[in-house]
């Protein structure tokens, strides 16, 4: 038995099981995520048209050509703009859903439940919804009909640029599908707290309601809010399922309104298919992530030691 066998077994093989149950999840890991990965970076260097196999290289200049392509910057623009929508939105609601169920002295499993079920739903199931049934621009959809019984026009929601109503439809049901997630987040950050601080802020005369939420619950709240904030921007880079599913139809998709993601799924695997230049795109867009994600978290200085 080698050294390195002897190691990863450890003493009297107690790693044995270990390995047996964890290995096949790491082999599939790397087989599937990592590989796939390291090869999309690898194709960013070459002319790779219509095949993952290139030889041609060609350096940076897949780099330079994303970088100076109006509608990749014009992509991020709309990544931006969705940002300003959703993360506010998503950590407010979030928040407001976790302070009410938390002061539920009754049923509480159950409106917990009810608020994180939207969750377990598939964000193209919902996203048809929205389309099909809420928001559809005919005069069957549900929101034209309670705009009808107000003597209201009907309104083409996912056509309609100016004013660019497709934004509702988008931000709601993004909305609708991660506000429960971040409400168990909120949840649990409340939970933590000692209810003696609260007993401490009655006795120095703290008012209940918005003062003892402004100076004892929200900065108790820090760490958690912060892991939300950071988890709502990766989450908002990443996309695509309802951008794509609200807005493409028969005819491909409109040419606003498109987030990174889409953007990389037309160059990448549209008529042309250029995986070098998706892959640029791609690497590019991991970077963002991760800057935006390292200095968010300094900024507020998560994982820093609390004084």
């Amino acid at each position: 038995m080698s050294a390195l066998t002897a190691r990863l077994l450890g003493p009297q093989r107690r790693n044995l099981w270990f390995w047996v149950f964890v290995g096949p999840f790491a082999v599939g890991l790397g087989l599937f995520t990592y590989v796939p990965l390291a090869w999309s970076v690898y194709l960013s260097f070459f002319d790779a048209h219509n095949t993952v196999n290139p030889t041609h290289f060609i350096g940076l200049d897949n780099y330079v050509a994303m970088l100076g392509d109006d509608a990749f910057l014009g992509s991020l623009g709309t990544f931006l703009l969705f940002t300003a929508f959703i993360v506010p939105a998503t950590f407010a609601l979030s928040l407001a859903l976790a302070l009410m169920v938390n002061r539920l002295r009754v049923a509480r499993a159950f409106f917990r439940s009810v608020f994180f079920l939207p969750t377990a739903c598939s964000y193209v199931v919902a996203s048809l919804i929205w389309k099909l049934s809420l928001f559809n621009g005919v005069r069957f959809g549900l929101a034209n009909t309670v705009l009808g019984w107000f003597g209201i026009d009907q309104v083409a929601w996912l056509s309609t640029t100016s004013p660019p109503w497709y934004w509702l439809v988008i931000v709601t049901v993004r909305l609708w599908l991660q506000a429960g997630f971040y409400m168990i987040l909120f949840l649990a950050g409340l939970q933590r707290i000692s209810p003696q601080l609260y007993e401490a802020a009655a006795v120095d005369g703290a008012r209940p309601g918005w003062q003892v939420f402004r100076h004892l619950t929200f900065p108790q709240l820090r760490a958690t809010s912060v892991a939300v904030l950071l988890l709502l921007v990766i989450n908002s880079f990443q996309a695509f399922d309802e951008f794509y599913n609200l807005l493409s139809d028969a005819r491909g998709y409109p040419p606003y309104a498109r987030p990174p993601l889409v953007y990389l799924y037309y160059t990448a695997l549209g008529r042309d298919q250029n995986l070098g230049l998706g892959s640029a795109g791609a690497v590019i867009l991991a970077v963002i992530i991760a800057v935006a994600t390292v200095g968010q978290a300094r900024w507020f200085g998560l994982g820093r030691k609390e004084e």
